[in-house]
Order: structure tokens, then C-alpha cells, then sequence
């Protein structure tokens, strides 16, 4: 099962040939766009919508789902420092994980600490494991986009100066804690909830 997320709203992609109380469209037959700007009207006017997009083979999920909409792939890093505490960004008012697009032939996992270097001036990275990707929709030059994103989990011993990427719209770069980033987290996107556990949250 994937969650393809327009805004907080998620598009369930499975197996299942119906999930209760959402209507459920054959992913071949799902007039992406359309429903993009469904959703985006309803939660205008405050409706939740709920669209389920199946198909037998999973493989063919994310085959038929990249074949709707333009794929930029992109990549990024939940960091902890030497204190556990965990690197966020604010840009657009929300907070958020450090990452972004993946250049052409660069490996996923240069990828994911050369973008968090860059948006919060950290060194001295490493990947401990790869935790999760992560699909939303977004419109850029007035044409829906699906950022496919990677997730990786990385420390660092770094105790320098955090220095906010101003020109990707970064206004504030800031380790916190589980206190603090629980509280960022109530300000933050679903699609980065997603990448802490339901023990951390609660």
C-alpha cells in the first residue's frame, strides 16, 4: 500500500479492489489532474474526499501512477547530532525535514546529504539506514508535479552554526528535541509525520 498526499489529503494506491467509505478507481482509468483539483476545491470548502486507486499487481501501482504525472525525484535526511535531537527547517511557515531534487546521475545517498548540507550548513553527515519514500503532489509553472522522495536517516557529531538556505525560502534551521519536534510536528506535513514512529508522537 502507498499514500500519495495532494496538500494533507492522502490518495490510498493498493491491492484491495475497495476500502470502505472511499470511492476507489482503477489506477489506469484515474484521471490524475481531475482529482488533484477535486481535492484541492473540496478542502477549500472544508469536505474531506477520500480516493482509493487500486490495481491486482502492486509492481504496477507506482508503474501506472508514474505514467500520470511528471516524476521528480528528490531525496533527504531525518539527522540526529551527538544530543539525539533532530535537524528541521521552517520554510513556508511550516516545519519541515531537510531535502530536495535529486540531480541527474547522482546516487540517492549523496543526494540526501548534499541537500542537507546545503539547506542548514551541517557537515559531517553519515546514513545510519534508509527509512521510507514518500509521494505528494505539488504544481509548479502551472502543471501538477508527484516529488517522489527519500528518505534517509543520518547522524552527525556537528555543533557548528546552522545556516538557513534564504534563497530555497529556508527561514529557520533548529535542532530539537522529542519535546520540540513533537510540537514542530503539529505544524509540519503529513507526509513527514509519516517518517516518525506513533511511539514518538504519542
Amino acid at each position: 500500500m502507498y499514500k500519495v498526499f495532494v496538500n494533507n489529503t492522502p490518495i490510498i494506491l493498493s491491492t484491495k479492489k475497495g476500502i470502505e467509505d472511499y470511492e476507489t478507481i482503477h489506477i489506469k482509468e484515474v484521471d490524475f489532474p481531475k482529482i488533484i483539483r477535486n481535492i484541492l476545491r473540496k478542502e477549500n470548502e472544508g469536505i474531506e474526499v477520500k480516493y482509493h486507486f487500486y490495481h491486482k499487481i502492486e509492481d504496477k501501482l507506482l508503474e501506472h501512477l508514474y505514467a500520470k504525472l511528471p516524476v521528480v525525484v528528490a531525496a533527504g535526511g531525518k539527522a540526529y547530532n551527538a544530543e539525539k535531537e533532530i535537524l528541521f527547517i521552517k520554510r513556508n511557515g511550516k516545519w519541515d525535514l531537510p531535502k530536495g531534487k535529486v540531480e541527474k546521475k547522482e546516487h540517492l545517498e549523496t543526494a540526501a546529504i548534499r541537500e542537507v548540507e546545503e539547506e542548514t550548513g551541517v557537515t559531517g553527515l553519515e546514513i545510519t539506514k534508509f527509512l521510507y519514500k514518500t509521494f505528494h503532489v505539488f504544481k509548479r509553472n502551472g502543471e501538477f508535479r508527484l516529488k517522489v522522495t527519500y528518505w534517509f536517516e543520518m547522524i552527525t557529531e556537528f555543533d557548528g552554526e546552522l545556516v538557513p538556505q534564504k534563497n530555497e525560502g529556508i527561514t529557520k534551521v533548529k535542532w530539537k528535541n522529542r519535546k520540540k519536534a513533537k510540537k514542530a510536528l503539529t505544524n509540519s506535513y503529513a507526509n513527514i509525520k509519516k517518517l516518525f514512529s506513533h511511539d514518538y508522537l504519542s
